[in-house]
């Protein structure tokens, strides 16, 4: 008891310091400062008067969004005396293989850079930087020769280094039991049971209302899809995060989806953060990165070759463009197990006061990267605010897909969690695949590593990641994927 007094009190005081460094709080200590040229503030009541106040204005309401946010994103408190690595990644051996990959990345990335004589970063000439501007709304049409570009790595890069990954206190598969050695992880993390997710995800239940489902059914409407819409409105009228959350575990009807994804990730567009884009986009005209290129080659692979993608090209670019050069991203890695790379100034190679985090956001794009904004791009025609939903949508669920640990949503436990599954409910499939030399993960794994992007239809895509924000987690997808295999 005592402890989780201790855990509550940390959380409140790192969610309450986190907030003091926001927008918000500047906006709430004006709003406290208008409340008190009211008559109906008193002295004598005012701590009571000005919360009254917040509550009549709608204050009090943004500021649960905020703290619920928080709340959904913040990790659990860890020891006051546990290191600051803990927190990014509680296991040794994880943190080792996440570094010895980020140097293989890195490698990979400076290897490019020599080989073609192209700097890591440069000034665009003014000429280059009018013709930019001029062409941002059209950087589709563009054909830059990218032929000497080739991505990073790839999702089956990714996975060889997931199933070479090792526990080094278990010896020979030491306590493993025998289910483990016949998937390709070979790690021992604690994954859901069947019924656990049968009580986790309780609302996809067969006897629980889905739209996507019982919509597309020979069941009324009136039954089930009329009234999750007004309750859908209802919730949207009450501006409450919490309340969205829960109620798109259902899934979220078409005409409200964007705006309750927005409301769940607590994204507003004020004009603050219009000019934030803008600060962006002028980074993005004034210089030239290597990884620009890497964007352009992606989208070109992936996205612009996709029947339901390709008409977002331009925004794709956009977004991601302006993408790398946020440095708010930087602030996930408190707790993702990767760090941001760095880059050095020339001839100051390993000093730190020379250092720079490049790209500037700490994320060198991938192959398949792009294709984790080209849904939204459905829901969402204004660039700025496209932009803020796939930022949320990355530094709360998306980086777990490209990164070594040992996070419940992380995705080695998602593939350990498939593969359990499986061969455990499934296992004449899983044993005929072994058998025939195709390993169910190696099918799979690049669906999962895009959160099933570009591999199902996107009404199907945007009803899945409904269910990802409902639950906040990533669960989902290996759950979905035994059914899809």
């Amino acid at each position: 008891m005592l402890q989780e007094e201790e855990d509550l009190s940390l959380t409140i005081a790192q969610i309450v310091q986190k907030l003091k460094g926001s927008r918000l709080y500047a906006q709430l200590e004006r709003q406290a400062w208008v409340s008190l040229q009211k008559p109906e503030i008193k002295l004598e009541t005012l701590k009571e008067d000005i919360k009254e106040f917040f509550r009549i204005t709608g204050w009090e309401k943004k500021l649960h969004n905020a703290v619920y946010s928080e709340l959904t994103v913040f990790p659990l408190p860890r020891h006051p005396a546990a290191p600051p690595e803990h927190l990014k990644e509680p296991l040794v051996y994880m943190r080792k293989a996440q570094g010895s990959w980020e140097k293989r990345i890195l490698k990979s990335l400076n290897s490019m850079c020599t080989e073609l004589s192209i700097p890591l970063a440069r000034k665009r000439p003014v000429v280059e930087q009018k013709e930019l501007l001029n062409k941002w709304n059209e950087m589709g049409t563009d054909e830059p020769d990218l032929s000497l570009f080739r991505p990073v790595y790839a999702p089956k890069d990714f996975l060889e280094v997931l199933i070479n990954l090792r526990n080094p206190n278990y010896e020979n598969g030491e306590h493993l039991n025998f289910k483990t050695h016949l998937g390709l992880i070979q790690v021992p993390l604690k994954v859901k049971y069947i019924s656990e997710l049968k009580e986790f995800f309780v609302e996809l239940s067969l006897n629980t209302g889905q739209l996507g489902i019982d919509d597309a059914t020979q069941v009324p409407p009136e039954l089930f899809e009329n009234e999750h819409v007004r309750l859908g409105q209802k919730v949207l009228a009450e501006q409450d995060s919490a309340a969205a959350q829960q109620y798109i575990r259902q899934g979220s009807p078409t005409a409200l989806r964007a705006e309750l994804w927005a409301l769940i990730l607590n994204v507003s567009n004020q004009p603050e953060d219009l000019l934030y884009y803008e600060q962006l986009k002028s980074n993005v005209i004034q210089h030239d990165l290597l990884v620009d290129s890497l964007i352009y080659k992606d989208v070109k692979l992936t996205a612009s070759n996709d029947d339901y993608y390709f008409v977002f090209e331009d925004y794709l670019y956009q977004v991601l463009l302006c993408f790398s050069r946020d440095t708010a991203v930087l602030g996930h890695f408190a707790y993702n197990s990767a760090s941001p790379p760095k880059s050095y100034i020339r001839g100051k190679l390993g000093m730190e006061d020379y250092a720079v985090f490049y790209p500037p956001n700490g994320v060198i794009p991938f192959h398949g990267f792009s294709m984790y904004v080209a849904p939204l791009c459905f829901l969402y025609h204004e660039p700025s605010k496209l932009y803020q939903i796939f930022r949320e949508m990355y530094v709360r669920f998306f980086f777990r897909l490209h990164s070594i640990s040992s996070h419940h949503s992380g995705i080695v436990s998602l593939c350990l969690l498939f593969e359990t599954l499986l061969q455990t409910h499934l296992p004449q499939l899983f044993y005929h695949l072994r058998e025939i030399g195709a390993q169910p993960l190696r099918i799979s794994f690049k669906w999962m590593v895009r959160a099933f992007s570009g591999y199902l239809a996107t009404d199907q895509l945007l009803l899945l990641w409904d269910r990802i924000l409902g639950y906040n987690s990533l669960e989902i997808l290996a759950v979905l994927r035994p059914r899809v295999a």
